[in-house]
């Protein structure tokens, strides 16, 4: 896998496909294969590139607190390496915030979708979702608070699969509480000034990130739009992975 290193720290990424690249920002502590059910989606028409963050996969773990400008730079250090110039950006929880800064502040970016996002730290309580990694039966007991009753009634195979990729990729206490930090004092800052064309993905049965703060945030970005499922749990590219994957498609695809 091709890797770069900034202030020290060697970043793991990988890409996949041609075309436009669409770059991949994962949530808190959670390795690449977060991204899996996406990246098979978009992978043809476009080239997809997922980063591993600062202690998660292959990428070194942080030396202490993170901020989201820290974990812009590091996207930034990826896109430079790769020789991206033009990208769109998937973002999801912690990795939404860190897409809207590098946003705001790189010349880089077309477009931005952002699932379970908000402007603030202050709204997302991440903390039901850490398991150690090293604990198996915590790394499937934690994905209750992430995804609704119905999807792991329905799905228990795919729950079995994300506890074995958890274990094989996540943080671990320190470097998930060196992500964590990040979330501190964060604000996204004056949404009018951040005027790329964004689709804000909502889960309506999000425990972790009140729904209400995701559409806050579409209706206060110039060019926002929102897609909602009522139904749905924080990991909502997971548990609603076709039709996610469909608007993403949709909305990057059309020329504007």
């Amino acid at each position: 896998m091709p890797t770069t290193t900034r202030d020290g720290t060697t970043l793991q990424y990988r890409t996949d496909g041609e075309g436009e690249t669409v770059a991949f920002v994962p949530d808190i502590g959670v390795g690449p294969w977060f991204w899996g059910w996406q990246h098979a989606g978009l992978a043809g028409p476009f080239e997809t590139l997922t980063w591993a963050m600062r202690g998660t996969d292959g990428s070194d773990p942080p030396a202490g607190p993170l901020s989201v400008a820290t974990l812009a730079n590091d996207l930034d250090a990826v896109l430079a390496d790769h020789g991206t110039d033009s990208v769109h950006l998937v973002g999801s929880g912690l990795g939404a915030m860190v897409a809207l800064h590098y946003a705001r502040n790189s010349g880089r970016v077309r477009k931005l979708a952002l699932l379970a996002g908000t402007a603030t730290g202050d709204a997302y309580d991440p903390a039901p979702l850490f398991a150690d990694p090293a604990d198996p039966d915590a790394c499937r007991e934690t994905l209750s608070m992430a995804l609704s009753a119905e999807f792991r009634a329905a799905q228990p195979d795919v729950l079995d699969g994300i506890a074995e990729w958890r274990a094989g990729e996540d943080a671990d206490e320190e470097s998930w509480e060196s992500q964590r930090a990040a979330l501190d004092g964060f604000d996204a800052g004056p949404l009018y000034e951040i005027d790329h064309p964004t689709l804000v993905v909502v889960p309506g049965a999000d425990e972790l990130l009140d729904p209400a703060a995701g559409r806050r945030l579409a209706e206060d970005l110039p060019r926002g739009e929102t897609v909602a499922y009522p139904d749905a749990g924080h990991f909502v590219g997971i548990e609603r992975s076709r039709p996610v994957n469909d608007a993403l498609l949709g909305f990057l695809e059309h020329e504007d």
